[in-house]
């Protein structure tokens, strides 16, 4: 199974159409089953953003799209406009043995991200109906902080609660976005990919525009980390080999 993460494409002031539209080539080539769009769609969270976006976004060739709101998406009472552009698809059954379930961390005019203690408890409850399944967590805000972000004033408040359920509840991948910093933790049981931004100018630390290519076969899950128009890697060499892409 093939799944595209791609994050914070902030259709608006910020949006790089020509390498969005370059992405959406790459991506329809690879022929993903899913595509998991892990927050900010829109810059702003306006009416005029949404219906670009939705425009942008219908493109794309899958079976299935899953988006996640992000903190830009509800601005000015975005969160309105959000659920009705992309209505919230919590748990989906990829196939017969994985699941994938998102949780929202946005919160409206906030730019930090919580979850709260019931979507927490939710999480936990449902997480132990698939015991047996591989299972993805994605959502906005990272839990865990990022090199080259600044500080980490805008991660989840309540991230020690919500690591503390990943890890009780064998959660085998959390996919996050939010920093537009390419960005992989391995806990040994647990694996945190953070996506960098596919379209948005500010790029950070990589200095390009990127999107995670996650596959999985026989449970084992791979991410690699694909440069829009560019090389492909496996997602945690770009971190073991951090010094030496700092220097290039």
């Amino acid at each position: 199974m093939k799944i595209i993460q791609i994050s914070d494409v902030h259709v608006g002031a910020q949006f790089k159409e020509e390498v969005f539209d370059q992405a959406v080539s790459e991506i329809n080539d690879l022929k993903p089953s899913v595509i998991v769009i892990t927050g900010d769609l829109t810059n702003e969270g306006l009416l005029k953003e949404y219906e670009k976006c939705k425009k942008k976004f219908a493109e794309f060739d899958t079976d299935k799209i899953i988006a996640i709101s992000g903190n830009h998406d509800y601005r000015n009472t975005g969160y309105l406009l959000f659920k009705k552009y992309f209505p919230v698809d919590s748990v989906s059954e990829l196939d017969d043995n994985t699941v994938l379930v998102t949780i929202g961390t946005a919160r409206p005019d906030r730019d930090e991200g919580e979850v709260g203690y019931r979507q927490n408890l939710w999480l936990e409850r449902t997480m132990k109906k698939y015991e047996k399944k591989t299972k993805i967590l994605a959502m906005h805000h990272h839990l865990i902080g990022v090199p080259d972000t600044g500080t980490d004033r805008v991660t989840v408040i309540d991230s020690g609660d919500v690591l503390r359920t990943a890890l009780g509840s064998k959660i085998d991948l959390v996919i996050c976005g939010h920093k537009h910093r390419p960005w992989f933790w391995n806990f040994g049981n647990l694996a945190i990919a953070n996506a960098g931004t596919i379209s948005s100018e500010r790029t950070r630390g990589l200095f390009e525009n990127t999107y995670n290519i996650i596959t999985i076969d026989k449970g084992k899950i791979k991410v690699d980390l694909k440069i829009v128009g560019g090389k492909l890697m496996p997602l945690k060499d770009m971190v073991e080999n951090y010094k030496r892409f700092g220097e290039e």
